[in-house]
């Protein structure tokens, strides 16, 4: 894929200059309005924090009114992989882009994503040469393998509900452990009864995931999974 503008709706910082960054990567056959309006609810608590919510760089001949990061006809590893790979430079250029416009460093961006913007936000954010603040990813999968991680690696979050009928759950433990394998810390939680959609548990997990590593409070140790809400979740090795 050609590298292509991004644009999307944005939320400037509810009080004074921004001092960190939130980029909101959407589902296939959504735009950037389809997440931007989870930023309010974290603003409480991220008050100088921006937010972007970009559309992805074509559209989606499955939604016409929406757009997609890579074309989709199956879940299939190889072609998810390739599809990450197409849209990494478009996303790369908008998030350089961004962070220029604010003044901020890399290690000030935070990358969340929805479905396919979960597998933008692991595929970009792992390989970006300065590694953002954490990554959060709702209802999505790994695309391909990760590089091999060291200690600067983003922290992770992942959130899946049990009940999707889009992309397994299993897709979660299949991404913790491939990732935790690589040298990455993952935390994950599994919503009970949730489908392809994103719960107030897993909107409070993220922000304080967001919160924490903004202060630089949470841990980068390489190779550790662990479990954010023990009586939601399980431990896996």
């Amino acid at each position: 894929m050609a590298i292509r503008a991004l644009a999307g709706p944005r939320l400037p910082p509810a009080r004074g200059s921004a001092t960190h960054l939130v980029v909101l990567l959407h589902g296939y056959g959504a735009d950037g309005k389809d997440l931007i309006g989870l930023a309010p609810m974290w603003q409480r608590l991220l008050p100088t924090v921006a937010f972007a919510a970009p559309n992805a760089p074509e559209p989606c001949a499955g939604a016409p009114m929406g757009y997609q990061w890579f074309p989709i006809s199956r879940l299939d590893p190889h072609e998810m992989a390739r599809g990450v790979e197409s849209a990494a430079q478009s996303l790369n250029t908008f998030l350089d882009a961004e962070l220029k416009r604010l003044g901020l460093s890399d290690d000030r961006l935070a990358l969340v994503g929805f479905s396919q913007g979960t597998m933008m936000s692991l595929h970009v954010g792992l390989r970006r040469a300065a590694k953002p603040a954490c990554i959060v990813g709702f209802s999505g999968m790994l695309a391909g393998a990760p590089p091999m991680l060291g200690p600067n690696a983003p922290p992770i979050l992942l959130v899946h509900g049990d009940a999707d009928p889009m992309i397994p759950a299993g897709a979660l433990f299949d991404a913790a452990a491939t990732l935790g394998a690589a040298g990455a810390s993952v935390q994950w939680h599994v919503s009970p009864g949730v489908g392809h959609s994103i719960d107030e548990a897993g909107m409070a997990l993220a922000a304080t995931h967001l919160t924490l590593a903004f202060r630089g409070l949470l841990r980068r140790p390489t190779g550790e999974i662990m479990c954010p809400v023990a009586q939601m979740s399980q431990r896996i090795a």
